[in-house]
């Protein structure tokens, strides 16, 4: 018949493609079929056997795909196999390399693709909203513990638990935001809202600096303000105010900025995927060049000239950013939102319990049938079925009136498919490695607290007249990673691929480990500096005073701790967004903002319970007001065995866990190898 001759052309024109390699530097053909134009993605040619490969593996998924579709019907087969649901007609149906379905509509040439508005215009709107917005909220955080000792003169361990509980309360509203964005509002809109509320924020947290009313009255001795007035109720109440609207903002802006300006790219043509890519480089490059403004420009001027002027600077640009992302709105591409994917995680639980009392066998022995459709076209990656967590199979298990005539889940509150199972098992993998995260960024999280506060009490001259601002010494650990970084990549991963076999040279979780290991050391070197610092003080005879010490001696304290972020920070973020599937890198993003929330909450916690319980009768807490009188030493070396121990948890979680495994682009699969696989391999090699 007519179909059946329409996909023996679609096949052998698959086949045919091997003919046009060697003469293309790109591959964008089209099959005509019947008056039916097919689209096949446009791959550069690095490789020519690599290509073929993608081809070859793209005439398979053809062939499969118009077998399955003679094969199955709209019910599911018995025996335990995995149920497909019924094909659509055939003139609808498209397969690409990337072995997604879509409509022919829906595929454009890219020749014939015309750019209305987004690019490059638009982007250059967001990235200042987005460069000027951190610029505001990283700005007062460098140097917060600073004015809220010395302008609101509160007690450095009350100092602290307003920036660790502010800094988790940040990281805690961009999971929020990305809800609200996904589900609801779309990304501009939350952008926008967002953007007021860190204007607004900063605003009020200008105003604290401004108006003598809203601060408590200048003390005599603000070098040591010990025995200052401290704020009174609304003093405090408008400063949490102006916070909490720049957590507010942070929510809003921080989620959405990136996947705004990748909507501003059509990925369907050469030059959309080149700017995404470009975009992204663009992105990190204005980050680290707002750590270097925040850390030195703005520090110096809220140290050295005025608090005023230091607040007022981010609120002016802020204000100027607000007018400029309004100012490109002709130009932006607005996605409508599509639903949060932590409906489908909820789906997936609820599902399970509702059926908790059947019976899934530990071998798919095919007395269950299981609902797995052909996955939707913004999944790039099939996960293969295994067999953790077996409880949460249920939840895919087909039974009698959850499928509808035409073979879909007639209430998607009680059947998922086997692909939404395993979404959420790589969650539950991935907790165990997450928690333990936390207490290493437990240990970065006193870079701006405490040691600011050690700061304050040592000789910070740079020569006769410059004197560094205690806030700025967080660019000795900037200078380090822009320094490590590419020794580790141009030097230590390949001696270490040679010796592990490994393509990274280790592994994402012995990177993350390397990183609490440098944590660890952080902190007994940052005790060890403690102690050398306050015997000086006590000393030199004015223990109230500045300590006839360079402030220098903090530098290896700050190095280790930039260490531990290259390897720790980094490998989280790449562990993170490698172990979930393309379209939950959402949730990655998520995870990451949530060990900073656990980090710097998890630091409130522990700094209220050592102030508390440390001290006795006749002798002051380790966290005293007067940081010569209390033991900050001990408080480091306590963060120090915390993590000693969550190293021992750490390495026990990374043995038994397995990489994410599952069918990628073309078939091809992903490297599932555990922990211990590895190390095991590297052995054998060195041997």
């Amino acid at each position: 018949d007519k179909a059946s001759n329409r996909e023996k052309v679609c096949v052998l024109c698959a086949h045919s493609l091997h003919l046009s390699i060697i003469s293309c530097g790109y591959l964008d053909f089209f099959i005509n079929c019947k008056k039916r134009k097919v689209r096949i993605e446009s791959y550069n040619i690095n490789s020519t056997p690599k290509f073929v490969a993608r081809i070859s593996e793209y005439s398979k998924i053809l062939e499969m795909d118009l077998k399955d579709r003679k094969d199955t019907s709209s019910l599911p087969r018995p025996s335990g196999s995995f149920s497909k649901s019924p094909p659509p007609p055939p003139e609808m149906d498209v397969v690409d390399l990337h072995n997604r379905k879509s409509s022919p509509d829906s595929i454009l040439d890219a020749e014939k693709v015309k750019k209305k508005h987004g690019g490059w215009k638009a982007i250059s709107f967001i990235l200042a909203n987005e460069t000027l917005e951190r610029l505001g909220t990283i700005g007062l955080l460098s140097n917060f513990m600073v004015y809220l000792t010395r302008v609101f003169h509160l007690q450095q361990v009350d100092a602290s638990n307003v920036i660790n509980i502010w800094s988790g309360f940040t990281n805690l509203t961009p999971l929020v935001g990305a809800f609200i964005s996904d589900a609801y509002i779309g990304r501009f809109k939350t952008i926008a809202f967002a953007s007021f509320a860190t204007l607004f924020g900063l605003i009020t947290l200008t105003l604290t600096a401004s108006l003598p009313q809203l601060h408590p009255a200048s003390c005599s001795n603000n070098n040591n303000p010990i025995n200052c007035a401290g704020p009174n109720k609304l003093q405090i109440g408008i400063l949490l105010l102006g916070l909490g609207f720049l957590s507010i903002g942070s929510g809003g802006i921080r989620p959405c900025s990136i996947p705004f300006g990748v909507d501003q790219f059509d990925q369907r043509t050469e030059e959309g995927i080149k700017g995404v890519a470009s975009f992204f480089n663009w992105y990190y490059m204005t980050f680290t060049v707002v750590l270097l403004i925040t850390q030195t420009v703005v520090v110096y001027i809220q140290d050295q000239v005025s608090w005023i002027i230091g607040f007022g600077v981010p609120t002016g640009l802020m204000a100027c950013a607000v007018v400029m992302f309004f100012a490109g709105m002709k130009l932006y591409v607005c996605v409508k939102p599509e639903g949060s994917i932590f409906s489908g995680i909820a789906q997936v639980v609820v599902a399970a319990r509702k059926k908790r009392k059947l019976k899934v066998p530990a071998e798919d022995d095919g007395s269950v049938t299981y609902y797995d459709p052909p996955v939707k076209a913004s999944v790039l990656s099939k996960l293969h079925h295994c067999n953790q967590f077996r409880f949460l199979d249920k939840a895919a298990v087909i039974i009698e009136g959850d499928l509808t005539s035409d073979g879909v889940p007639a209430n998607k509150w009680r059947l998922c498919s086997i692909q939404e199972v395993e979404e959420v098992k790589c969650l539950i993998r991935v907790v165990p490695v997450w928690s333990a995260g936390i207490i290493a960024l437990t240990a970065m999280s006193q870079q701006g607290t405490f040691t600011v506060s050690q700061a304050l009490k040592m000789d910070r001259h740079m020569g006769p007249k410059f004197e560094i601002p205690a806030g700025s010494l967080v660019v000795i650990s900037l200078l380090t990673i822009g320094v490590f970084l590419p020794l580790y990549d141009r030097v230590l991963v390949p001696f270490f691929s040679r010796i592990t076999g490994h393509k990274s040279g280790i592994t994402l979780l012995q990177r993350i480990g390397t990183g609490i290991v440098f944590a660890i050391l952080s902190m007994i070197v940052a005790g060890l500096v403690e102690r050398v610092r306050r015997k000086r003080s006590i000393a030199s005879g004015d223990p109230t005073g500045i300590t006839p010490m360079s402030v220098f001696w903090l530098s290896p304290q700050l190095i280790l701790m930039g260490l531990c972020e290259a390897f720790n920070i980094i490998g989280q973020i790449e562990f993170f967004n490698s172990q979930f599937p393309e379209h939950m890198r959402s949730i990655a993003n998520a995870l990451f903002s949530l060990s900073f929330a656990g980090s710097s909450y998890l630091s409130s916690l522990i700094v209220t319970v050592v102030h508390k319980f440390s001290g006795g009768r006749n002798r002051p807490d380790w966290l005293n007001k007067d940081l010569n009188a209390g033991k900050l030493d001990y408080f480091y070396y306590l963060i120090a065995v915390l993590g000693v121990f969550n190293l021992v948890y750490f390495w026990y979680c990374a043995q038994g866990y397995r990489y994410k495994s599952g069918s990628l682009m073309g078939g091809f699969e992903e490297d599932n190898k555990s922990f211990s696989d590895v190390e095991m391999s590297s052995k054998k090699q060195l041997k």
